[in-house]
């Protein structure tokens, strides 16, 4: 018996790995977050799988349906949305698959940062004006920030910012970041990416909060900021330039 954790994506049912898939397939069980996860997903679980949402559920209560399946020899899936590597609360069910003693394994999903990105259109890393981005986030009930790890110091670096979980602070991002970037940097929030109602709300740190006042969202939404996401006129990188010899190439320049 196994757990298998998989990134659900970060909204459209389609927006799965084949290997996801094919893991709800085969197993008799599927415990999924039912607030955020679509259950277009659940289509793939097998016919009479036991079906559990998990979201009004206490990790006690998910312990045990692990150590259930676990004594009846069922395999797990269980279903994440976006992908596994960041914020997805998997560490703590891993401690404790460990404690009992219950194999497990770890399938990537699309991240809700790169679903965001789509929908905005944008490559987040331009040629000599960032090639650096910052996945961060802002103190919240379920858990507060490490000391060091500020809006302020990741700000200093001029990367650029994809800030999750933070709507709700819309106005103290703003006002951390105006004073390091500009006011003139574009901003964005992109909200329910890759989903119907997705929405793009584009601006700079002088006018976003206005703008997202005008059309607000409640949550489920990136705040993007930095000089990339308005980046127009750059230079191109190397990797296609016709004189840029490289082991792939294999031909001689023009």
């Amino acid at each position: 018996m196994t757990v298998h954790f998989i990134g659900a994506g970060p909204g459209a049912a389609d927006l799965i790995t084949v290997r996801g898939r094919d893991l709800i397939a085969r197993c008799p069980v599927c415990l999924y977050a039912g607030s955020i996860v679509p259950r277009e997903l659940l289509d793939y679980c097998p016919d009479g799988a036991r079906i559990v949402d998990t979201a009004p559920m206490s990790l006690d209560e998910i312990e045990a349906e692990y150590a259930a399946a676990e004594a009846a020899g069922r395999d797990v899936a269980r279903l994440h949305s976006g992908d596994l590597s960041v914020w997805s609360a998997v560490a703590e069910q891993i401690k404790r698959l460990q404690r009992l003693n219950i194999p497990y394994t770890m399938t990537p999903g699309v991240p809700s940062f790169a679903a965001a990105a789509a929908a905005l259109g944008r490559e987040l890393t331009i040629p000599e004006v960032g090639q650096s981005l910052v996945l961060t986030r802002v103190s919240g009930r379920a858990s507060p920030m490490p000391e060091g790890e500020t809006l302020a110091g990741f700000g200093a670096t001029g990367a650029t910012l994809a800030i999750h979980l933070a709507i709700h602070a819309l106005d103290r991002i703003v006002a951390e970041l105006a004073p390091l970037y500009g006011d003139d940097c574009p901003a964005a929030i992109v909200a329910h990416a890759s989903r119907p109602d997705e929405k793009v709300i584009s601006g700079t740190l002088g006018t976003i909060e206005a703008l997202f006042a005008a059309d607000p969202v409640e949550r489920t939404a990136i705040i993007f900021v930095g000089r990339s996401l308005g980046a127009q006129e750059f230079r191109e990188s190397s990797l296609y330039d016709a004189y840029y010899q490289r082991r792939f190439r294999g031909r001689d320049a023009p």
